[in-house]
């Protein structure tokens, strides 16, 4: 394994070689394009993670007795190219490993380093923005280009919560993604959305990536690149709880720590019920 730095999240204290679930993070933010801070999104939500009660009522699992270890902090590059290629030398270890990787960020670039390891057939993102552009800021691996990269190699792409992008984004969306609006959410209520979702996934592989600025950022403030009139927390719990015990790879990013703790509360929180749901689940 590559060597990590380490601060632990909450229960996270089983040994690499035992674990299950195997947490790192990615305090990257190189290619922000409006508020910076996302770098410091893994510590804040390992501290919060502190906050917890071990036990998760809503499936009755103890989490000291669920087998979860925490890698720390990549040492990241600079170059986002050189991120996405260092997260998915991580992520290709932890699968090989036989366990499941939960990444927490940090931007959302680091992402496709995390898919492009993990291979999955589908993805599923919750995200305020499209990011469908093919460069941005004359990188192709901002964070606005984030779902273009994973399209070029999984086959189906779920983008649910999306109220952001030019008009060729939604282009491209409508035509090579399913795509499920912010405004589809509400109207249509996400349990009906999840419906749909997991017949799509069916008995395939996927991954599942929550960027915290799919929530309205009147709920959790801590964001890079806020938009109002978003999904709600509840709606995110419901898409971790449904989705969790399908898919072979997890992760929240995009959490910027500089509102009163909200958003990172919601992200560990997420990672806890994300671990609970597959590991009840036997997968």
């Amino acid at each position: 394994m590559h060597e990590l730095a380490h601060i632990h999240f909450a229960d996270a204290d089983a040994s690499y070689e035992d674990a299950r679930y195997a947490i790192f993070g990615v305090p990257y933010d190189s290619t922000t394009s409006f508020r910076p801070g996302t770098r410091f999104g893994p510590r804040a939500i390992r501290e919060i993670s502190l906050n917890f009660e071990s036990y998760e009522p809503s499936t009755g699992i103890d989490f000291c007795e669920v087998p979860v270890t925490d890698l720390g902090d990549l040492g990241v590059s600079r170059l986002p190219e050189d991120l996405v290629g260092q997260v998915t030398d991580v992520t290709i270890d932890i699968v090989g490993d036989g366990k499941v990787p939960v990444m927490l960020g940090g931007e959302h670039t680091a992402t496709v380093g995390a898919v492009r390891a993990v291979a999955p057939e589908v993805y599923v993102v919750c995200d305020a923005h499209l990011d469908l552009r093919d460069e941005l800021d004359g990188t192709p691996y901002s964070h606005g280009c984030v779902t273009r990269r994973v399209l070029e190699t999984v086959e189906d792409v779920i983008i649910i919560g999306a109220r952001s992008g030019d008009a060729e984004q939604f282009a491209v969306a409508t035509e090579e993604t399913q795509l499920y609006t912010a405004d589809a959410v509400r109207e249509r209520g996400i349990t009906a959305v999840l419906a749909e979702v997991l017949g799509e996934i069916g008995e395939r592989k996927a991954y599942l990536s929550i960027d915290a600025d799919a929530i309205d950022c009147c709920f959790t403030p801590g964001l890079g690149t806020p938009e109002p009139f978003g999904m709600t927390p509840l709606d995110i719990r419901e898409v971790v709880r449904t989705l969790a015990p399908h898919v072979a790879g997890f992760d929240y990013v995009e959490v910027a720590p500089f509102d009163s703790g909200q958003t990172a509360a919601v992200a560990a929180q997420m990672v806890r019920e994300f671990i609970a749901r597959h590991w009840v689940a036997g997968r």
